[in-house]
């Protein structure tokens, strides 16, 4: 059992308590994540604004989800999965995309499959993809813009799956209904 603390506002350090007010002002609520993160002010800081930045990308609500889905799936976040399904929802993402995401199955889209693929190549190679996996990224209709911003992302997922992997950060009520295992912890 980990023995980090989640912070609230009034248990914070004093430079996470803004932090934590603009985590209540854009969730309604303040994400275990955060809480544990809110130890290291500047943590949580440069967890927010990767995660701001990352939204401001090229990517549209479904390749948002891929790419946040695909890394989380692959880091087997037990806190993040959750999490980010209840995002998709509310950004209208299909249950369907949703699912194949959560379930390491392939997408019905051939453009987010592409994503999906070169995203979880991204990861497991970190970084060191082959020039036939750009090739085939390129050929969906991506660009070297996508394969920077896929960067950005993994840069903020690193941040929150390791986090709740050492911190144990149990999921926030609002996400249990969407609790999730890896396939490969189920199998064992």
């Amino acid at each position: 059992m980990s023995d980090f603390k989640i912070y609230d506002k009034d248990s914070a350090p004093a430079d996470s308590k803004p932090l934590l007010q603009n985590s209540l002002d854009a969730f309604g609520m303040i994400p275990g994540l955060h809480g544990v993160m809110a130890e290291a002010p500047a943590a949580l800081e440069g967890y927010q604004v990767l995660h701001d930045l990352f939204q401001k990308t090229s990517f549209d609500a479904n390749e948002l989800t891929v790419v946040w889905m695909t890394i989380n799936v692959e880091h087997g976040c037990h806190y993040c999965v959750p999490a980010h399904t209840a995002i998709a929802h509310m950004m209208k993402v299909d249950a369907d995309t949703i699912n194949a995401l959560r379930d390491e199955t392939p997408l019905a889209d051939a453009k987010l499959e592409a994503l999906r693929t070169f995203t979880l190549a991204m990861t497991r190679s970190r970084g060191n993809v082959t020039s036939d996996q750009l090739d085939a990224f390129y050929a969906a209709g991506y660009g070297q813009q996508q394969v920077l911003e896929i960067i950005l992302g993994l840069a903020q997922k690193v941040m929150s799956n390791y986090v709740n992997h050492v911190a144990e950060t149990p999921v926030d009520e609002p996400f249990q209904r969407f609790a999730w295992e890896k396939a490969d912890k189920k199998a064992a």
